[in-house]
């Protein structure tokens, strides 16, 4: 494995770290604390490209690799976790059955997703049903000319300002999950209350529910009941990048700490030279390349497509508590001031708990990687 960047992979990271130096730190306090999602940046980030990175050029995108994709994710999250989160989710789990099983009608849909001017979301946790999807008990019965899909769905991603969900449900006469397109438009479709959250305030989630929602037969992408089947094509690629956002976060609370360190002074010299403080950053330091390089190396299977299904939940667990004890540090080092609205280090402790949801938690994971051992 080459562990140096080529040319295009600097080219990306550096654009997206300029776009997020330039326009999104200035905004990413407001956008936490007003809770509205981020709309303009939204589009900024679409006309960037990034929407289609991880699609061919003959379908509108760029078909960059994994690593570039999450060299973008890193500088994303590093700014605004609440951005980071609306665009990663538009770019992957809201437009890949589209771009896959989509006919003429719904990859014009899938298009207008590329460019930022729609904006999907994807339907799979319930009230009861969360890591066990198999309990999904949201269905689509199926009658001549259309689906009938009725349900309730929770904490989905940009669903109060979403333009079609994809959503996966059983139908009546086969148990295993079925995908289905779902523009909000269609008769019955219901964007309930937004969740009020801790964390990624800006990336707004809200429950739906599907009342007898008359759902043509060509919105279903893919087989009946292939759903899982193809939601396990893009697993592995949504822990990698859950594994990116975690590192953004931890990155720009090390950051901030690092220069409060050096600035900060006490007892006649900045906080930074005592052995403490050291200690700490020394730490955090050792967490944050050791993330970084696994999720890389993850990166590079998936890239070269070699096995990567255990590679890509330890490099998302190992990730995500990495960057939550890596903001806390980082928050100790401010000490009262961490604790500050004023400071960005309280935005990215509360931030920083999103990664250990998103891409299946820490005890999943863990589960399912002591299987992977053969226990």
């Amino acid at each position: 494995m080459d562990f140096e960047l080529n040319d295009i992979q600097k080219s990306v990271q550096q654009t997206f770290k300029d776009f997020v130096d330039n326009r999104v730190m200035q905004q990413a306090a407001a956008i936490d604390e007003n809770a509205e999602f981020p709309m303009q940046l939204f589009k900024e980030v679409g006309e960037l490209g990034f929407f289609g990175m991880r699609y061919p050029e003959e379908a509108g995108g760029t078909n960059m690799d994994i690593l570039s994709y999450c060299l973008a994710v890193i500088e994303l999250s590093r700014g605004s976790m609440s951005l980071a989160a609306a665009v990663t989710m538009q770019s992957l789990m809201a437009t890949y059955f589209l771009y896959r099983f989509g006919d003429e009608e719904v990859r014009g849909h899938f298009d207008a997703a590329m460019r930022g001017e729609e904006i999907g979301g994807i339907c799979m946790t319930e009230p009861n049903a969360g890591s066990d999807l198999f309990a999904i008990q949201t269905n689509a019965l199926v009658k001549e000319d259309h689906f009938l899909l009725s349900g309730q769905k929770t904490w989905v991603t940009s669903a109060p300002v979403a333009n079609f969900f994809t959503v996966l449900a059983k139908t009546d006469n086969h148990d295993k999950l079925s995908i289905f397109f779902v523009p909000t438009t269609l008769e019955g479709v219901v964007v309930g209350k937004k969740i009020d959250k801790l964390g990624a305030c800006g990336s707004v989630t809200s429950e739906v529910s599907f009342d007898n929602v008359k759902v043509p037969k060509n919105y279903l992408l893919g087989e009946i009941g292939g759903g899982t089947k193809c939601l396990m094509e893009i697993l592995a690629e949504i822990r990698i990048m859950t594994a990116a956002l975690s590192i953004g976060v931890a990155t720009a609370a090390f950051e901030a700490a690092l220069q409060y360190a050096k600035e900060r002074e006490q007892f006649g010299k900045p906080i930074g030279k005592f052995q403490a403080i050291k200690m700490k950053f020394a730490d955090m330091e050792v967490q944050l390349q050791t993330a970084k390089h696994y999720v890389f190396y993850a990166a590079y299977l998936s890239d070269n497509d070699l096995p990567r299904h255990k590679e890509s939940m330890t490099a998302k667990l190992y990730a995500s508590e990495c960057a939550n004890n890596i903001c806390d540090q980082a928050s100790r080092v401010l000490a009262s001031y961490g604790y500050a609205n004023e400071y960005p280090l309280q935005r990215y402790l509360r931030d920083a708990r999103f990664t250990l949801i998103g891409g299946g938690t820490s005890e999943i994971l863990k589960t399912n990687i002591g299987r992977e051992l053969g226990l």
